[in-house]
């Protein structure tokens, strides 16, 4: 089996979906006998000075043309990727086998994003929902995809008054001032909620959503905890009864399986990715045709989106038992079917030993 190099953004700290999937992945491959080196690429990606890319260049091996034999497969975080063309068309001309693993579609810049792509030995995305963006918008055929797999957790013992949670950096593209409004409208009801995540990210988000919360008086009744981790982010998971992720793109939403993993039921942004990762383990939206939470729909995925439409939906979810009992029994239903990190470890293994990639072309001429 050859040797992995897998390149990720240095400058990406907080614990983000695609720094947790990256880890996971590494480890699971090495559990499968891979041997796999992971690098750190300094810069602002996906933004680059001309130093880094010609750094990243050397670290693919473009300056070395012709076969080396034994050479390290190079798989490169989509986040440097988009910010880096010309080091992977420099890589390809040297004859080097560069995969680029897609966690999110650039937002914008979509031809910086294409030529890193046709540039690539393959592409790999971490959901469907990026693999059929990425088709769509540039043409193109053979984008792998492996979903992310899920860690074993403890059933969540729930709160009383019932306890609702956001999992997310404090960051403009997750909304939580979105979930404080809609919190803001439902005041009469017993409920207490955290929002759990980095708050250093982006400090003047995390202002607004502090401001917001003091603006409607709910300090007593929703904690801004800041990131946690380990034993810290497990006590925070057992407390809750409901998680909510609207997130206005989010390419699969790993929150979300973690939320299924302990039994609790989920609320996201239709349109998402975060949607698949609702139905991820209940195809068919399960034996009952429930799925373990809903999808809520904003117009148009407009900004600050319509907090009264959030509302309604956690309104219903608190004052009708059935509901409740319905989407927790979903949750646990879904539970038992979560796949392990195994699955995507192997399948990217898969992927870049049998040289597969080299379908990712242009679907017209």
């Amino acid at each position: 089996m050859r040797s992995l190099r897998l390149l990720v953004p240095a400058n990406i700290r907080h614990n983000s979906g695609g720094n947790v999937y990256n880890a996971r992945l590494v480890a699971g491959m090495r559990a499968l006998g891979a041997e796999v080196e992971v690098l750190p690429v300094e810069g602002s990606w996906p933004e680059s000075t001309a130093k880094e890319r010609r750094r990243l260049g050397t670290m693919l091996g473009a300056g070395e043309p012709g076969e080396v034999p034994g050479a390290a497969v190079a798989i490169v975080d989509g986040l440097i990727a988009m910010g880096a063309p010309d080091s992977l068309e420099s890589a390809a001309k040297a004859g080097r086998e560069t995969w680029v693993l897609v966690h999110m579609p650039a937002p914008a810049n979509y031809d910086l994003e294409a030529r890193s792509l046709r540039a690539a030995s393959g592409v790999i995305c971490t959901s469907s929902w990026a693999a059929d963006i990425l088709e769509k918008r540039h043409h193109l055929r053979g984008l792998r995809v492996a979903l992310p797999g899920t860690d074993r957790a403890p059933l969540a013992e729930g709160s009383v008054p019932p306890h609702i949670i956001t999992v997310a950096a404090l960051l403009p593209n997750k909304d939580q001032v979105l979930v404080v409004e809609a919190l803001a409208k439902i005041r009469e009801l017993e409920w207490t909620a955290s929002l759990v995540g980095a708050v250093e990210a982006d400090p003047e988000y995390a202002g607004r959503v502090r401001a917001a919360v003091a603006a409607h008086g709910l300090e007593s009744r929703v904690r801004i905890t800041g990131e946690r981790k380990g034993p810290a982010l497990e006590a925070e998971w057992n407390r809750a009864d409901l998680s909510v992720l609207v997130s206005k793109a989010e390419a699969f939403g790993m929150v979300v399986t973690e939320s299924l993993a302990h039994g609790i039921p989920a609320v996201v942004r239709a349109g998402t990715g975060a949607v698949e990762a609702l139905g991820f383990a209940a195809p068919g939206a399960g034996k009952n045709g429930r799925l373990p939470g809903t999808a809520v729909s904003f117009q148009a995925n407009d900004a600050p989106g319509n907090p009264a439409l959030l509302a309604g939906v956690l309104r219903d979810w608190l004052q009708d038992g059935g509901t409740r009992v319905a989407w927790r029994a979903s949750a646990l239903e879904t539970r038992d079917r979560l796949p392990g990190w195994e699955r995507p470890a192997r399948l990217v293994l898969e992927a870049v030993t049998t040289m597969a990639g080299s379908e990712t072309r242009d679907t017209e001429p």
